[in-house]
């Protein structure tokens, strides 16, 4: 595993975005872990957080692309985060855009937040986790609205790699449905393997039980 991806594990758990225990998700799961992508609050984290989606969208995708487009709300910092490390770490300079969730009518009008959309633009969209597909069935028509635009593909942070609609996970339904490719800066196998049985600051994350509960929530919910 590239050793980015394992700071970003350590780093996950350190903001406490990453967390272990039992969570009831907005689909009804019952979770042995749960990520909140609204727990990096600060310059330091939101620095750090651009920096490995950077990396990752550089390694996955290139930079061959005009703008990095964040879904409103939580989108909006990750776009902007990511673009000025792209801009620092790569030396090139990518647009930001986001999208309102009211059209506003004076001053900035419009239901775009940031640089246009135009014609020939190619677009990398930018989320924190994607468990249903919802925010991308909703920007989808907003930035395909915008003219004759390419979507390069879809970045999240972690892969939760669980069902969506049918029997494979929601990245790999949004590859299937929307024709662009998916990735993520770590996935959970990639989590389970580097934080299982190792120390934390003074304490095993993934002890022996919650490894067993992160089997059996996969065993029922895990993607084909």
């Amino acid at each position: 595993m590239e050793s980015y991806k394992q700071e970003f594990i350590d780093f996950m758990v350190e903001s406490q975005v990453l967390k272990f225990g039992d969570f009831t998700l907005k689909s009804g799961r019952k979770s042995p872990f749960f990520m909140n992508a609204g727990a990096y609050v600060t310059g330091t984290q939101l620095r750090k957080l651009g920096e490995y989606y950077a990396k990752a969208i550089h390694d996955n995708f290139g930079l061959d692309f005009d703008v990095l487009f964040g879904p409103a709300y939580k989108g909006i910092p990750l776009s902007v985060a990511t673009t000025m490390a792209i801009s620092e770490l790569y030396g090139k300079d990518i647009r930001y855009c986001s999208n309102r969730k009211e059209v506003k009518d004076h001053g900035d009008t419009g239901i775009l937040l940031g640089s246009k959309i135009k014609d020939g633009d190619r677009v990398m969209i930018i989320e924190d986790v994607t468990t249903s597909g919802k925010s991308i069935e909703e920007t989808f028509p907003i930035i395909k609205a915008q003219g004759n635009v390419e979507i390069k593909g879809l970045i999240v942070s972690l892969n939760r790699m669980e069902r969506g609609k049918g029997e494979k996970s929601a990245l790999e339904e949004i590859k299937d449905l929307y024709g662009f490719p998916t990735a993520a800066i770590v996935n959970m196998a990639e989590v389970t393997e580097y934080l299982y049985n190792r120390e934390h600051q003074g304490q095993i994350v993934i002890n022996d039980d919650i490894k067993a509960a992160i089997d059996a929530y996969y065993e029922q919910y895990g993607a084909k």
